[in-house]
C-alpha cells in the first residue's frame, strides 16, 4: 500500500537525482588529469605578463565589445571614451572581439580567460565562487601572481593551486560593492594598490627582485563598469564615464610599469572582459550583447596592427571608425594559451583553448613550435580520456579520426618532421588539424555514455507518469487502496525487475560510472515493476475510458487533445505570445458553455472573466526588457488598494468576514499603501544618487516579513467564505511583489490574481450547473475524478506558465533586474539577491496553488486530487526539455535550453512544496459550507 505522502516524497527525490542528469549527460565536467604540462622551449617574447598582463591582463567585468570600442556622439563630434585603447588599436597592437560562452557570469567568464577551459557546470552548487574540482590556470604556471580587485573572484584561483603562497591577492572588502553608489572607485582602489605595489619595491630589494623576475603575472580585476552597469545601465553616464576612468588608469599604469622595468619591451599587456551586458544593465544568458567583449593586446611579442588588407568586420563594427584595421575574433579560452605562449610558461593542463597566432609577432619557427604545444597539451587531455575509457568500458570502441592510420604519435612525429623541414604552414595546418581532432575525440568521449544514459533517464520519466497516474486512478478514481495477492507473473515480474537492477548496476560498476548512475538506474526500475505489479488498475481504466467515451477512437481523441495541450504550453516557453492567445480564447469560453453555466448565478461572472482574460493577455505581449517605471508600480499599488478597500465593503456588507477577519484586510491595505510609498521614497533616493536609505531598508524588510506572516497567523474560522481567504492571501503577498517591482509588475500581479480567482468561480458555476438540485443538497462528500477534470488540470498548468512569463522570460537569467531588490539589499550580495529574486518570481504561483486547491473543494474532489494529477502528467513537458537540451550552437540556444530543463523539473518540486503550503494558506476555510453559489452573499444564502 502506497500513501500519498510517499508518493510525494519519491517525487520530490526523484525530480532532485534526475536534475542533475543533465549535467552528467550533457555538460560533462571537462577536467581531466594527470596529464605532462607543456611549454615553448624557445625564448618567450616577454618576461612578464601583466594581466594588466605581464601582459597587463585587465577583464574590466561587465565591459561591453561595443562600448569600448564605439564613437559617442558629442556636441558636433563623434569622439571615443578609451582614447588611450583606442590609440593602442591603431598604433601597438592587435584587436577584436572575444566571445563568450553562456553563463555568461564572472567565475565562468574568468576560468575560460586564465585557465582555458568552460566552466564545469556543477560548480552552480558553489554559487560560481568556487569550482568543486580543482583546476590548472596560468596562475598556477607563474613563477609569481600578483592579483587585485573583488573577494568575489581572486581567491577561487589561489584555491588548489599547486602553491597557494605564489598567488597573491590584495582584496577590497566586499561592503565596497554597492549598487546604489558610483562604482569607480573600486577601480581606482585597483589602480592605486598597483602603484603601492611598484612604489614599495623600490625600498624593499626582495620585492624588487621578485616584480623582476621572469615568468610573473600580475592581475587587475577591475568591477567598477559591472557594477555601475548593474546599477545605471550601460547606457548611463556612470558606466561611459566609467570606461574613460579605466582607461585612464590603464594610460598611467602602464608608464609606471615601463619606468620599472627601464622600457625593456619584455612586458607584454591584454585587455579584455569576463562578459558583457544588456541593455537593463543585466547579463547570464546567451543574448550577443553578454556573450561579445573586448579583446586588446599589445607589447612584447604581440602583432602590430594589420592595416594593408584588414578584414574580420560586419554590422557590429560597422560604426567604430575602425575599419581599416584588422579585426581578430576569438573565443574566450583562445586568451589562455596566448598569455602561455607570450610568458613562456607551461599551457594550462586544463585548458581547450586554441592558440590565436594572429596576435602573435614572432618567428615562424615559434609560432609553429607554440603551436605544437597547444596541440600536444590539448591531445594529452584526449589520450587520458582515451585511456579511462578503454580500460573500464565492456565494448570499447575507439575514436575513429585518431586511431590507425591517423595514430596521434605519428602525426606528432609528421609536424617535428615538417619543422626540421621549415616546413611551418604545413606544420601549422596539421596541428591545427590534430587540435579540432583531439576537441573532437574529447568530444566523442564526452559523449560516449549518451545512449545508455538518455535511454534509463527517459525510461524513468515515463515510468514516473505511469506511477503517478496509477495512484491517481486507484485512490481517486476507483477508491481502491487494497493490495492484491501476488500471482505467478508478479513474482516474475518481481524477480526480472531484480536481475534487470543488478545488471544495470554491474554495467555502471564494471565501467566506473559516477555514483549518481546508480540512482538513475534505479527509478526505471522502481517505476516499471510497481506499475505492471498494478496493471489491473490501468486496464481497468482504459476499459472504463473506452465504455464511456464511446470507443477507442474517442480515447486516442482524448489522449491526443491533451498531449496537443501539453505540446502548445511546451511551445509557450519559445513564445510567450502563444499565452496571449490562449487567453483570448479563455475570454471568449462563455461562448460554449452550457446554458446552465449562463443563465445561473450573477450575470457579471463570465462578462467579468472575459475582460480579465483580455487585460491579462497583454502582459505576455510585452517586451521582456523593461526599465524601471515607478508610475506603473504606484499605479498598481493604488489599484490593489482600490480593489482591496472595495472588498472590504461587499465582503462586509454581505457577511464574507468576521470582524478579525475585516481588521485583517485593512491592515494589509495600509502595509500596500506603506510600500507603495516606499518603492517611490527609495526610487527617487536612488534616481538622485543618494543611495538606499537606512530608514526605507529597515521598513521594506519590516514589511516582508510582517505582510509574509499574516496568512500563516490568521487561518480564519470555519465559517469564512474562500473568496475572503483568497483575498487575504492575495493582499498578503501584494506588498512583496510592490517592493521587488520596477515597472508594470504590479498591474500584472493584480490581474493575474483576478483573472485566477475570476476562473475559480466560472469553474465552480460551470460544476454546479451540471449537478442536480437534490443532488446539491444531499451531497457532502467527495466524488471521484473524472475525464472532464483534466480540463481543469491543463487549465492550472496554463496558469502556472503565465504566472512564470507574464513579466518576462523566466527561463533567461537576462530577464532579471537587480534594480528589483535595490529596496533590500544593495551592497553586493548573489545568496540573498537571488533569493529575493526568484520569491518575486514564485508569488503568483503561491495565488495559483492556493486557488487550486480550494478549487478542488468546490469540484467536490480530495483536495490532493486535483493536484496529484498534475504531478503525474507534467513530466509529459520534462521529456521534451529533456531531449532539447544542447550544448552546442549559439550561446543563447545552450542557456535557453537548459533553463526550459530546470524549470520543468523543479516545476515539480516547487508545486509539491507550495500545495503542502497551500493547505496551511488556506486555513481553516470550509468551501463545502460557502460555496452554495459564488457571488451570492451568505445572507441569501
Amino acid at each position: 500500500m502506497r500513501s500519498r505522502n510517499a508518493l510525494l516524497l519519491v517525487g520530490v527525490v526523484f525530480h532532485l537525482v534526475y536534475l542533475w542528469s543533465i549535467f552528467d549527460i550533457y555538460f560533462t565536467s571537462p577536467l581531466v588529469h594527470g596529464m605532462t604540462p607543456y611549454a615553448v622551449e624557445l625564448e618567450p617574447p616577454a618576461d612578464r605578463l601583466f594581466l594588466f598582463i605581464n601582459q597587463s591582463f585587465i577583464p574590466a567585468d561587465g565591459l561591453r565589445a561595443d562600448k569600448i570600442y564605439q564613437l559617442y556622439d558629442e556636441e558636433t563630434a563623434n569622439v571615443t571614451k578609451a582614447p588611450y585603447l583606442r590609440d593602442i588599436i591603431r598604433k601597438e597592437g592587435t584587436w577584436g572581439v572575444s566571445h563568450t560562452r553562456v553563463p555568461t557570469e564572472s567565475r565562468p567568464g574568468h576560468v575560460a580567460i586564465i585557465a582555458g577551459f568552460y566552466e564545469d557546470v556543477s560548480a552552480v552548487t558553489t554559487g560560481w565562487t568556487m569550482n568543486p574540482v580543482n583546476f590548472d590556470s596560468v596562475f598556477n604556471q607563474s613563477h609569481h601572481t600578483w592579483s587585485f580587485g573583488s573577494p568575489d573572484i581572486l581567491p577561487m584561483f589561489q584555491h588548489g593551486a599547486s602553491d597557494p603562497s605564489k598567488i597573491e591577492t590584495f582584496m577590497y572588502p566586499a561592503d565596497f560593492e554597492d549598487f546604489t553608489a558610483e562604482a569607480s572607485n573600486l577601480d581606482t582602489w585597483v589602480f592605486d594598490h598597483v602603484k603601492d605595489l611598484f612604489q614599495n619595491a623600490t625600498s624593499n630589494k626582495e620585492l624588487n627582485s621578485l616584480l623582476k623576475a621572469k615568468k610573473n603575472v600580475f592581475f587587475l580585476h577591475l568591477l567598477g563598469l559591472d557594477t555601475n552597469g548593474h546599477a545605471f545601465g550601460p547606457h548611463s553616464s556612470e558606466y561611459v564615464n566609467n570606461v574613460a576612468h579605466v582607461d585612464q588608469g590603464i594610460k598611467e599604469l602602464v608608464e609606471i610599469i615601463e619606468k620599472f622595468y627601464g622600457h625593456d619591451g619584455k612586458t607584454s599587456y591584454v585587455f579584455t572582459a569576463d562578459h558583457g551586458m544588456n541593455n537593463r544593465g543585466g547579463h547570464g544568458d546567451g543574448h550577443p550583447d553578454n556573450t561579445r567583449t573586448p579583446i586588446i593586446a599589445w607589447g612584447a611579442g604581440v602583432q602590430k596592427p594589420n592595416t594593408a588588407h584588414p578584414t574580420g568586420h560586419d554590422d557590429f563594427s560597422a560604426e567604430w571608425d575602425l575599419s581599416s584595421y584588422q579585426r581578430n575574433d576569438i573565443k574566450q579560452a583562445d586568451i589562455a594559451p596566448l598569455m602561455a605562449s607570450l610568458v613562456g610558461i607551461n599551457y594550462p593542463v586544463n585548458s581547450i583553448g586554441e592558440l590565436p597566432l594572429q596576435y602573435l609577432d614572432q618567428t615562424p619557427l615559434f609560432k609553429a613550435q607554440a603551436l605544437l604545444v597547444n596541440a600536444k597539451q590539448i591531445l594529452a587531455q584526449y589520450e587520458v580520456k582515451h585511456d579511462e575509457k578503454q580500460a573500464t568500458e565492456l565494448f570499447f570502441k575507439p575514436f575513429g579520426p585518431l586511431s590507425k592510420d591517423h595514430s596521434p604519435a605519428l602525426l606528432l612525429q609528421t609536424v617535428e618532421g615538417l619543422i626540421q623541414d621549415e616546413k611551418y604552414i604545413e606544420a601549422e595546418n596539421l596541428c591545427l588539424k590534430l587540435i579540432e581532432m583531439s576537441l573532437d575525440g574529447l568530444r566523442y568521449f564526452q559523449t560516449y555514455d549518451w545512449l545508455f544514459l538518455r535511454s534509463i533517464i527517459t525510461l524513468g520519466y515515463i515510468g514516473w507518469c505511469l506511477f503517478g497516474l496509477e495512484f491517481v486512478i486507484r485512490t481517486y478514481v476507483f477508491a481502491d487502496d487494497q493490495d492484491k495477492q501476488p500471482t505467478v507473473i508478479d513474482s516474475f515480474i518481481s524477480y526480472a525487475s531484480g536481475v534487470t537492477l543488478l545488471g544495470l548496476f554491474w554495467i555502471i560498476y564494471r565501467q566506473q560510472m559516477p555514483p549518481m548512475y546508480y540512482a538513475y538506474a534505479f527509478f526505471p526500475v522502481y517505476f516499471w515493476r510497481d506499475v505492471l505489479l498494478r496493471r489491473d488498475i490501468l486496464i481497468k481504466a482504459l476499459q472504463g475510458g473506452l465504455q464511456s467515451s464511446g470507443g477507442t477512437v474517442s480515447v486516442l481523441l482524448l489522449v491526443v487533445s491533451i498531449l496537443a495541450g501539453l505540446e502548445t504550453l511546451v511551445y509557450s516557453y519559445f513564445r510567450r505570445e502563444v499565452l496571449s492567445a490562449a487567453l483570448i480564447l479563455a475570454a471568449i469560453w462563455p461562448l460554449f458553455m452550457p446554458s446552465s453555466a449562463k443563465n445561473e448565478g450573477s450575470p457579471l461572472l463570465l462578462p467579468l472573466w472575459s475582460l480579465s482574460c483580455l487585460t491579462t493577455s497583454v502582459f505576455t505581449l510585452l517586451p521582456v526588457e523593461k526599465g524601471e517605471d515607478i508610475r506603473l508600480v504606484v499605479l498598481g499599488g493604488v489599484i490593489i488598494v482600490a480593489v482591496g478597500a472595495a472588498w472590504l465593503y461587499f465582503g462586509r456588507k454581505n457577511n464574507y468576514m468576521n470582524t478579525s477577519g475585516y481588521n485583517l484586510i485593512a491592515f494589509e491595505l495600509i502595509l500596500i499603501a506603506a510600500s507603495t510609498v516606499l518603492v517611490y521614497s527609495t526610487s527617487s533616493s536612488l534616481q538622485q544618487r543618494n543611495g538606499l536609505p537606512m530608514l526605507n531598508q529597515y521598513a521594506s524588510w519590516a514589511i516582508l516579513v510582517v505582510s509574509t506572516i499574516l496568512p500563516f497567523i490568521y487561518s480564519g474560522d470555519a465559517g469564512d467564505h474562500f473568496l475572503h481567504r483568497i483575498a487575504v492571501i492575495s493582499l498578503a503577498f501584494a506588498p512583496l511583489m510592490i517592493l521587488l517591482s520596477i515597472s508594470y509588475e504590479v498591474l500584472f500581479y493584480f490581474c493575474f490574481c483576478s483573472t485566477a480567482t475570476l476562473w475559480l468561480l466560472v469553474e465552480g458555476r460551470i460544476y454546479q450547473g451540471d449537478v442536480t438540485s437534490n443532488q446539491k443538497i444531499a451531497k457532502s462528500t467527495t466524488r471521484s475524478l473524472q475525464l472532464r477534470d483534466v480540463r481543469t488540470t491543463l487549465m492550472f498548468m496554463f496558469f502556472v506558465n503565465v504566472a512564470f512569463f507574464g513579466t518576462g522570460n523566466v527561463a533567461s537569467l537576462g530577464s532579471f533586474s537587480l534594480q528589483s531588490v535595490y529596496r533590500f539589499v544593495t551592497i553586493f550580495n548573489p545568496a540573498l539577491m537571488g533569493c529575493l529574486l526568484i520569491i518575486k518570481v514564485l508569488i503568483p504561483f503561491f495565488i495559483i496553488s492556493t486557488v487550486y486547491g480550494i478549487l478542488a473543494q468546490i469540484l467536490d474532489l480530495p483536495s490532493f486530487s486535483l493536484f496529484l494529477l498534475v504531478v503525474s502528467i507534467n513530466d509529459v513537458q520534462t521529456i521534451n526539455f529533456f531531449y532539447f537540451v544542447t550544448d552546442y550552437g549559439s550561446w543563447l540556444e545552450i542557456g535557453t535550453s537548459i533553463s526550459h530543463f530546470c524549470i520543468a523539473e523543479l516545476f515539480i518540486i516547487f508545486t509539491i512544496c507550495l500545495f503542502w503550503l497551500g493547505q496551511v494558506l488556506l486555513g481553516k476555510v470550509n468551501v463545502r459550507h460557502t460555496v452554495n453559489e459564488p457571488l451570492q452573499s451568505k445572507k441569501s444564502q
